[in-house]
């Protein structure tokens, strides 16, 4: 049976029309599934007949905060169960331009960054378009909160989980579904460039991050296998050729870690390598997690890191910690209340 959060008004639309009921029910329906109904019975206007269609074609597939946690700071990380038992989790938080949703898309990742705490508990599956979009309904209504900003920087990879993120991210932007502007979306991705270059044909006016932690093939196949596959010069071509196509400015995440890429010299190089690209790097205090091999870098050398990049005429800053004493910060999500033991 189809979860009828997949869908897109248009295709709902459609299948009113199939069953000989009025086009504009598709419109009441979609508005009620943004306001997190969670049965066909609670759409207060509609005839007990179409409730009674619905209910043979489709099912609404719930996702539920089985948990939460409130860091000092005032980021909240939420434990989101799925429709079939296993978790993921979000994180909201607070900035003075408005409140931003991390949402995963898979149930762990295939990438294997060994930075990332994720990484460490392999990939299970995709989340669905109306699982991902389900994470923002629900942090929504349990913080009260108005969500502004969304990043698909949570658990998985979202360009391996591509047809479902985009999607998603369709749903999030319709003016009848979550309203939120593309620009104000924000997709991270290590690097899988064949997406990269379908993604600058989507249209979408969302926000591209690479993340990228190095500027040599080295170092950074050294902290992310799939450098072996993409490396650094194919993805930056790819950039440039999104840059061309959009006209977007793209954002290169770079986690800084004590004695492998923050030196002097490793500022420069990086510098050579995006001269002439229009981008930002956010430089990214690497979180630990357990049994991670990583180590910070000390607040001096960031701050000197920064300053090089900036006097080498690249727009660097450095971003805001937030919830890392929940496990809620970058690198730090797991899946589960027993994988969340295992190694927070």
């Amino acid at each position: 049976m189809v979860n009828i959060r997949d869908l897109y008004l248009e295709e709902i639309e459609n299948d009113l029309l199939e069953m000989g009921e009025k086009k504009y029910r598709a419109k009441q329906i979609f508005a009620w599934l943004f306001k997190g109904v969670e049965s066909f019975d609670e759409m207060t206007d509609l005839s007990k007949d179409l409730i009674e269609k619905l209910k043979q074609k489709y099912e609404i597939k719930c996702t539920s905060i089985i948990n939460h946690q409130e860091s000092k700071d005032g980021t909240k990380k939420y434990l989101i169960e799925l429709n079939d038992g296993h978790a993921v989790e979000g994180v909201l938080m607070k900035y003075k331009y408005g409140n931003t949703v991390c949402i995963s898309n898979q149930i762990g990742c295939k990438m294997g960054c060994n930075f990332c705490a994720s990484a460490k508990i392999g990939f299970v599956r995709n989340l669905t378009p109306g699982e991902i979009v389900s994470q923002i309904i629900d942090i929504e209504k349990h913080s009260g909160e108005k969500i502004s900003n969304i990043v698909f920087m949570g658990i998985g990879e979202p360009l391996d989980n591509y047809d479902n993120v985009i999607k998603a991210i369709r749903l999030i932007n319709d003016p009848k579904g979550l309203n939120i502007g593309a620009r104000h979306i924000s997709i991270s991705t290590c690097g899988l460039v064949h997406n990269i270059k379908r993604l600058a044909d989507e249209n979408i006016q969302c926000n591209l991050c690479i993340s990228l932690h190095s500027s040599r093939d080295d170092v950074r196949t050294s902290m992310m296998p799939i450098n072996k596959t993409y490396n650094i010069s194919e993805v930056i071509d790819a950039c440039n050729d999104y840059i061309e196509k959009t006209n977007r400015r793209i954002t290169f995440e770079y986690a800084l870690v004590d004695g492998v890429n923050d030196s002097k010299e490793d500022a420069i190089h990086l510098a050579k390598l995006l001269k002439g690209i229009l981008c930002h790097v956010n430089l990214i205090p690497i979180n630990k997690i357990k049994d991670g091999i990583y180590e910070k870098s000390s607040v001096e050398k960031i701050l000197a890191f920064r300053d090089t990049l900036n006097e080498k005429g690249i727009v660097a800053t450095v971003r805001r910690e937030l919830g890392s004493d929940i496990s809620a910060a970058c690198g730090q999500l797991v899946r589960s209340r027993q994988e969340e033991e295992k190694i927070s």
